[in-house]
């Protein structure tokens, strides 16, 4: 009986790790497209010159095109589930 209530306690805390492990998944955040545009404007200190929402398989990515101070464009992707 004790070699049984010890699997049993194994199992309850494998499962415990598998559900958390999981559970991050479910809330991983999204963010706007605004949310995107702003980080982009923040780390570049670029004009954003158009904006794409592509999906690829169950991703979401936004296509950010910009006109970097120097006046090259360049064309960013950012991940929506950050």
């Amino acid at each position: 009986m004790i070699a049984n209530s010890g699997r049993v306690r194994f199992s309850a805390l494998a499962m415990a790790v598998a559900i958390m492990s999981l559970s991050s998944f479910v809330y991983a955040k999204e963010i706007t497209v605004q949310q995107a545009v702003e980080q982009v404007q923040r780390e570049t200190d670029a004009k954003v010159l158009s904006v794409q929402t592509l999906r690829i398989g169950k991703r979401k990515i936004f296509r950010i095109k910009i006109l970097t101070p120097s006046g090259q464009v360049r064309v960013l992707e950012i991940k929506a589930d950050q």
